[in-house]
């Protein structure tokens, strides 16, 4: 699967885009995230605040209950504002 980050999320975990595997008995995107924050601090950092971030899968808004896949895109942004 790919991770995307986008804006603050990608300062924190170094990162644009990941490439991982979906681990074994992960099914949603709440399910994933506890893997993906024990990659680093930063990654740890980045979802944190998870009601600061927002989620995509395959570029449709989800959220943590969203079914995810091994071919599924993820990407995790901030809220946009207009103004």
């Amino acid at each position: 699967m790919k991770i995307m980050y986008f804006a603050w999320l990608k300062e924190h975990t170094g990162q644009a885009s990941e490439e991982m595997q979906l681990p074994e008995g992960v099914n949603t995107v709440g399910e994933l995230i506890p893997h993906i924050t024990q990659q680093s601090t930063g990654h740890c950092a980045a979802l944190a605040n998870l009601d600061a971030v927002r989620i995509a899968v395959n570029r449709v808004y989800g959220d943590l209950a969203t079914p995810i896949t091994n071919n599924d895109e993820v990407a995790f942004f901030p809220p946009v504002t207009g103004g």
